[in-house]
């Protein structure tokens, strides 16, 4: 659970690199929009390996194992629906641009990373919401179900023995 939750927070802390990378290198809303999704995926690919390496450390140990909680899962499936549903229009935009503005392909590339960046972020939040929402707690120890004991122990001999009452009645203990 450390990792699952570790992971969401480094997906969710590539939002620290964007006010330091993103420069847009024209005017308009496209090209700060493109500049926004590059910088966070330059954040993400920062701030998602030390998050999983920690996660790691901390399962290996065994520590931290209660399962994220519902607000993470929901804040971290919308910021995935908000990346992916602008990383997509960004895409269209790349691609219908006219020539000689960069590197179509190269941002092309950097847009569809954003997008599939977006895409992993649901899914990670709408795992740890569907988790919660299961009811499950790794804390909990399995109940072991037994079935019906018949006729008591079986002997190696393979025949049954009756189990023993504790005491008969009429006979003392």
């Amino acid at each position: 659970m450390a990792m699952l939750r570790l992971l969401a927070i480094g997906l969710l802390s590539g939002v620290v690199a964007v006010p330091f990378w993103s420069v847009p290198r024209g005017d308009g809303f496209e090209h700060a929009r493109f500049a926004v999704l590059t910088a966070l995926g330059m954040g993400q690919f920062l701030t998602v390996p030390v998050g999983l390496a920690a996660g790691f450390v901390l399962a290996v140990m065994g520590s931290w194992t209660r399962p994220p909680g519902h607000v993470l899962g929901a804040i971290t499936a919308a910021f995935g629906a908000i990346v992916a549903t602008q990383a997509w229009p960004t895409m269209s935009w790349i691609d219908g641009r006219p020539s000689g503005l960069g590197d179509p392909d190269g941002e092309s590339v950097i847009a569809f990373l954003a997008f599939a960046s977006g895409a992993i972020t649901i899914l990670v939040g709408l795992s740890i919401v569907l988790i919660r929402w299961s009811g499950y707690d790794p804390q909990a120890a399995p109940v072991r179900q037994r079935g019906p004991r018949r006729y008591g122990r079986k002997r190696r001999s393979g025949r049954t023995s009756r189990r023993r009452l504790p005491h008969a009645e009429g006979h003392s203990p």
